[in-house]
């Protein structure tokens, strides 16, 4: 049990310990923005391998709620909004991405388009509903902490990057906001944008045909551990 701890602990620590704190800035300082980038990734990649690879060997014998085949249902239906928010976010030009600007500040709120309108983000928000899905399908305590720190990854990561953000591109990131949330559908629910259906057409086509093809090879893909 102590290993799955140790995996989650290191994988939100070098996301949330490291890539949004001044500890960042001190590495860029000592490596250069290409070394610490390559660093990263290959730190961050590292950890997710490890906590994943724990995931798959550490025994489930402590249950806080038993498997009930009514709970998987949260998750195989939560999951076709997941994968649409996850193919639409890669759709769009998005400025919450990583190493995205507004150029034009007058007109950063045109580009709140497809899923954006729904959430600025998509791509944090579809890992942050698969977590929670797979945490109510699955009663264990391993499986709760696996799930449970990538939740944490994504979740505390949105309101990281808005605060980043907010620093960085200023007014446009300002207008940008005013037309869209962090919460997913908050801001169309505010009446501060509007889905419009036709844009949503190819990420919902595309992300339900990938939701298909993982329910089918969902053991596969897991590798034979239990998560749905």
């Amino acid at each position: 049990m102590q290993e799955i701890w140790w995996a989650a602990v290191i994988w939100v620590g070098t996301h949330l310990g490291i890539s949004s704190t001044p500890l960042r800035k001190l590495l860029v300082g000592i490596l250069g923005t290409n070394g610490y980038l390559l660093a990263y990734s290959l730190l961050a990649a590292g950890s997710l391998g490890w906590l994943i690879w724990v995931y798959t060997q550490v025994p489930r014998f402590d249950y806080l709620w038993l498997p009930n085949p009514d709970l998987y249902w949260v998750a195989k239906i939560t999951m076709v909004l997941a994968f649409i928010l996850l193919v639409g976010g890669f759709m769009v030009k998005n400025p919450s991405n990583v190493g995205m600007t507004i150029e034009d500040p007058e007109t950063a709120a045109e580009l709140a388009t497809g899923v954006t309108r729904i959430t600025r983000h998509p791509v944090q928000w579809a890992f942050l509903i698969w977590a929670l899905g797979h945490m109510v399908a699955n009663g264990d305590l391993v499986s709760l902490i696996f799930f449970g720190s990538m939740a944490v990854v994504s979740g505390v990561g949105t309101v990281l990057m808005d605060f980043k953000k907010a620093q960085t591109l200023g007014p446009g990131w300002s207008t940008y906001t005013s037309v869209t949330s962090n919460l997913p559908f908050l801001a169309i629910a505010s009446g501060r944008n509007r889905l419009v259906w036709g844009e949503l057409l190819w990420p919902a086509v595309v992300g339900i045909g990938l939701y298909v093809l993982t329910y089918i090879f969902h053991e596969w893909l897991s590798g034979g551990a239990v998560i749905v």
